[in-house]
């Protein structure tokens, strides 16, 4: 494993995994600072979260993902890239709310922006709050250099 330091900061991030079973390849979009409050952790920790196989397991949503699409996860290759932190983590539930809601949008919109290039994204994002197109198009020039779409 080899990761830059940055990726330990707090706040409110976006990341895409790159999912492939070496018969297909999938997308996963994901955000922190979800609804617990006022909570948003780092990408580094959303990963073990996300990959949690307990039967108790919360946070979990891309294994969940990979099952409803027939992908075993320890037959798959796992790259993430992580773009943020977008907005620093908030104390304060209201601004949490704020940031989250931002970020959800965010995150909405950049699925959507895969999905029209071709790409196979698991899970529905469900968008809520204006999109700050500004934040977007920085997020996009980062997203496109890496996938730049199949059709």
């Amino acid at each position: 494993m080899n990761f830059d330091g940055a990726l330990l900061a707090r706040g409110f991030w976006l990341y895409v995994w790159e999912i492939a079973d070496g018969s297909r390849t999938v997308l996963y979009v994901g955000r922190t600072g979800d609804t617990s409050l006022p909570n948003a952790s780092s990408p580094f920790r959303r990963i073990s979260q996300h990959l949690d196989s307990k039967a108790n397991a919360k946070g979990n949503a891309l294994l969940k993902q990979l099952t409803r699409a027939k992908l075993v996860p320890e037959r798959c290759h796992f790259e993430m890239v992580a773009i943020g932190p977008l907005f620093p983590e908030q104390r304060d539930p209201a601004q949490h709310r704020l940031f989250r809601d931002k970020t959800a949008a965010l995150e909405r919109m950049l699925a959507d922006h895969l999905r029209k290039r071709g790409y196979d994204v698991l899970d529905a994002h469900p968008g809520i709050g204006a999109v700050d197109t500004e934040v977007f198009t920085q997020i996009r020039q980062i997203v496109d250099d890496r996938w730049p779409g199949t059709v």
